[in-house]
């Protein structure tokens, strides 16, 4: 059994469609909430309204690390997305904590990206394009077949 954790951008459905394409594959995922809603405003729901912005995110943010730690401390491999529509500091932030930690990393992302996640891409064991790729190459880490 492979635990994969699906880090980054949450706009699209690239977690589904690696998640599909590893059909058939011994693999438990987990990721983060991909309620954009919901991943934002869990703070102040669970412990309460903040006036003040800043205190609303940190609520937010805090709780949410709770569960991206133990996502990433319990995996295998993490697999981190950079999408196109938002700056995704939360991903970079993932992928050097799982780089720390010494966790095999894939990045997913944009040609157009390379040189602005050159860091990100030099810690990482492999960089992917596409979600087929991702899923291509987490095939071949837990059975060896092309």
């Amino acid at each position: 059994m492979l635990k994969v954790y699906l880090s980054g951008e949450i706009h699209t459905d690239w977690r589904e469609t690696v998640k599909a394409a590893c059909a058939g594959l011994e693999i438990e995922w987990s990721a983060p909430v991909t309620d954009h809603a919901a991943s934002d405003d869990c703070g102040v729901a669970i412990f309460g309204a903040e006036e003040n912005k800043f205190w609303h995110d940190r609520k937010g943010a805090a709780l949410n690390a709770i569960r991206t730690r133990r996502g990433i401390e319990g995996c295998d491999v993490l697999v981190v997305c950079f999408g196109e529509k938002y700056k995704q500091w939360n991903a970079a932030f993932d992928a050097g904590y799982a780089a720390a930690l010494g966790k095999p990393i894939i990045v997913l992302q944009r040609p157009e990206h390379q040189h602005a996640l050159k860091e990100v891409d030099a810690a990482a064991n492999a960089v992917a394009e596409t979600p087929e790729q991702v899923a291509r190459a987490l095939r071949y880490v837990l059975t060896g077949a092309l």
